[in-house]
């Protein structure tokens, strides 16, 4: 279980980097030299935390916001005219007493933008919190995109195999790290109504 874990964790690493880099061409293509450079340099900080990262099986939470926020703001420099975004984090939380497997949340929202706000013809908005509830932090994902049926319908067969298997992977890691480790994660995936959107629900319960 602890290979298979590790082989699924090393698979998400590849198709994040080529993403990234796509943007980062994208801006040379506009011959955009100072916004390029500003986009990689942003990306080399993301790279070296996430395969820091990469390592170990879990981080704390403290750490993986740092990533989330870094990311969100690479895509959110590709996505201008299609979301803005709003982090929030409870004050009351103490972010190091809890830790998770790293790049647990970023699939989520990576979901959120490409297959929700992107196809969003006003600005969308993309609303990350982590809230304080006792024996354990929610953390929320939210965007008000064109939701996951009009999405389906959207797609290339390509890539609707790309969004399974980004779901499926986080939910053999979430299972798999259950069993072996007995840290205790939920998620649930919510559809708003009226095709508003997509919440997704993760409950991260505190260590021991």
């Amino acid at each position: 279980q602890l290979l298979d874990l590790k082989s699924l964790r090393a698979q998400m690493n590849p198709h994040f980097i080529f993403n990234s880099l796509n943007s980062v061409n994208n801006y040379i293509a506009k011959s955009n030299e100072r916004a390029a450079n500003k986009y990689l340099s942003k990306f080399s900080k993301l790279m070296r935390q996430v395969l820091e990262y990469s390592q170990v099986e879990f981080i704390s939470l403290t750490r993986e916001i740092e990533v989330l926020q870094l990311y969100v703001e690479l895509e959110h420099e590709r996505f201008k005219d299609k979301f803005d975004f709003r982090f929030h984090v409870d004050d009351s939380i103490n972010t190091d007493s809890y830790t998770i497997p790293p790049m647990l949340v970023q699939p989520f929202i990576e979901n959120a933008i490409w297959h929700g706000l992107r196809y969003k013809e006003d600005q969308g908005l993309l609303e990350i919190s982590f809230e304080d509830h006792g024996d354990h932090v929610e953390i929320t994902v939210q965007d008000n995109g064109i939701g996951r049926e009009k999405s389906q319908a959207l797609k290339t067969v390509n890539q609707k195999k790309h969004n399974s298997s980004g779901m499926r992977n986080v939910e053999s890691r979430t299972e798999m790290i259950q069993a072996v480790f007995k840290t205790k994660i939920n998620y649930q995936i919510v559809d708003l109504p009226n095709d508003g959107g997509t919440r997704v629900d993760i409950k991260l319960y505190q260590n021991g």
